[in-house]
């Protein structure tokens, strides 16, 4: 089934793109007969896989590496993308469903557009059906047949592994549709609002999913690789940040575009870039060249990857090129404090931080090519994106208040009175309490700004609509956000987005120690708010689990001689 999902996406990519040139609509229609049928047949090979799975078929190679007979099953599922094949085979059938649902939805509405979208998005699956066929297949059969598996990685059986990944694949399959879609406007020159509407759900799907599993890996690698790390800025982690800076810059911009039709260039280009840094880190995740606690072991599918990232990245630089009178913006920036200017220092923000990190993650195979490796250390990312961050907070109250076109200085007056005090006020109250540390009070300065302008849109929102209508405080607060869901629902956003500072803030206060205790011995410890601690060692066991073997420290704790329960730490093996 895989050949012949190989043969239909080949089929699709070749009709379809013919069909375009020619202006033959039957040629089209089979190109998207082709590429319903390219996701009939993977689906179908990831039932197969599956199936093979739960049947404990050792004689597949990818069976026997990622599970045991002993495997839970919750586990014997999530082992389909825990391996090189097994993953891409994921990624392919989310992609080729994706792809189904894009054509079969945006047909009617979009018919100059779909011979373009249909062949690239046959062309993007085309690529992963081949380095699944060709490179890393997962029906690749054992010269013998073993009478148990491997089993899976301890570290890989946890909860987070039903979820996580699949969040992510979700969010980072899904880039291709807009990467479709704007190939597809720049070749028929169709780069109005057309486009846009076509692909903003997608760019939201994509954002909300690669949100969630961002956030579901920080808790993931909190409990699982060390308590207080939950990000590291490790190049998988990177990998997976990058697209999400660049798609959060796309969700802004297209608004300046629909209202002012600004910010044309930008738009094109966020959206190839995000697909592009998508590839880029499938490549790093995938290749083995950089070393990763979440990357695959070395592989040829990275040379894959390698060819369809310089094939992506030169097909999208010509076709921007050759467009750039047609990408010209119908208006001018009249002034640099405006919301048209803020959404445009928003983006600059962001591609500043995606740049930082895509540099700091590159830096160490761009040196060992040089010559001499030298590693990028956590220091490098939180000193250059530490500044940018707190701009970017900034903006996020400055944005949705400041006028469209030209801010007065009666505006700035009105709209950020109350949010200057907020903000002032937890400054004062946090520096009265005792805290110094200068990042830290920045931090909570600008969250409480930001917290200002969020509490006064909804308080005006809400009071408007019970002076209007005469409702109830809960009534109104409903109707309000259901009626104005992509006003508030950004608001909304904005407040997790302030929550997430102040939890990086709260870092400046962490301290750590690494103290040798034995069976009864205590360690006492002052955190920054001045509450004594207490660890006092309970021992080390060793028992054996369902299917591995684990060692547990034990650690009764006590804060102000108040007991606190017991802490525990495991390593599995």
């Amino acid at each position: 089934s895989l050949w012949v999902a190989l043969l239909m996406a080949a089929w699709t990519t070749t009709v379809s793109f013919a069909g375009g040139m020619q202006g033959r609509p039957d040629l089209v229609r089979s190109g998207q007969r082709a590429l319903y049928a390219t996701f009939a047949f993977t689906l179908l090979a990831s039932a197969g896989i599956l199936t093979a799975l739960f049947t404990h078929d050792f004689s597949i190679k990818f069976v026997a590496s990622y599970t045991s007979i002993n495997l839970p099953k919750v586990y014997t599922f999530t082992a389909f993308w825990a391996g090189q094949a097994g993953s891409l085979l994921f990624w392919a059938l989310i992609l080729t469903a994706y792809s189904t649902i894009a054509v079969a939805t945006s047909w009617k509405n979009n018919k100059k557009l779909m011979p373009w979208v249909i062949g690239t998005l046959g062309s993007v699956s085309l690529f992963f059906l081949m380095a699944l066929c060709f490179g890393a297949n997962p029906y690749e059969r054992l010269d013998w047949i073993p009478a148990d598996g491997r089993g899976m990685n301890p570290q890989l059986q946890n909860p987070g592994m039903a979820i996580h990944p699949p969040m992510l694949y979700l969010g980072l399959v899904a880039t291709a549709v807009p990467f479709a879609f704007a190939i597809a406007a720049l070749i028929t020159k169709k780069l109005d609002t057309e486009w846009l509407a076509a692909v903003r759900r997608w760019a939201l799907l994509s954002w909300f999913f690669l949100t969630i599993g961002i956030v579901l890996g920080m808790w993931w690698a909190y409990v699982e690789l060390g308590w207080g790390g939950y990000w590291a800025w490790d190049p998988v982690e990177n990998s997976s940040f990058l697209p999400w800076l660049t798609g959060t810059a796309f969700l802004h911009s297209i608004m300046i575009q629909e209202k002012r039709g600004m910010l044309r260039k930008w738009n094109v280009a966020l959206v190839m870039a995000t697909f592009i840094l998508t590839i880029l880190g499938t490549f790093i995740t995938r290749s083995g060249i950089i070393e990763s606690v979440h990357a695959f072991s070395r592989s040829p599918v990275g040379n894959w990857f390698v060819v369809f990232l310089i094939g992506t990245i030169s097909v999208s630089v010509y076709l921007i090129a050759t467009r750039l009178r047609d990408l010209q913006a119908t208006v001018e920036l009249e002034s640099l404090v405006s919301r048209e200017a803020a959404f445009l220092y928003n983006n600059l923000a962001l591609v500043g931080i995606c740049f930082a990190t895509l540099w700091g993650t590159l830096y160490p195979i761009l040196s060992e090519w040089a010559g001499e490796k030298q590693n990028v250390g956590v220091p490098f990312f939180n000193t250059v994106n530490g500044p940018l961050g707190l701009f970017l907070l900034l903006l996020t109250g400055v944005g949705p208040l400041i006028a469209w076109r030209r801010a007065s200085p009666a505006n700035l007056r009105r709209q950020f009175t109350f949010p200057l005090i907020a903000g002032a006020t937890a400054f004062v109250v946090l520096f009265a309490l005792g805290m110094r540390d200068p990042y830290a009070l920045i931090t909570y300065l600008l969250a409480g700004f930001v917290f200002g302008t969020i509490a006064q849109e909804f308080f005006k929102g809400i009071g408007a609509r019970r002076r209007m209508y005469e409702e109830k405080l809960h009534t109104a607060s409903f109707r309000l956000i259901a009626r104005n869901r992509r006003r508030y629902g950004g608001y909304i956003v904005h407040f997790g987005v302030v929550v997430i500072f102040c939890a990086f803030a709260g870092l400046m206060f962490r301290k750590e120690f690494s103290p040798t205790l034995k069976q009864g011995e205590s360690f006492a410890a002052t955190d920054a708010y001045g509450h004594n601690w207490v660890f006092t060692s309970q021992g080390i066991s060793r028992f054996q689990a369902l299917n591995r073997e684990v060692i547990a420290a034990s650690f009764m704790v006590t804060r102000d001689g108040k007991s606190m329960g017991l802490m525990s730490s495991e390593k599995r093996q």
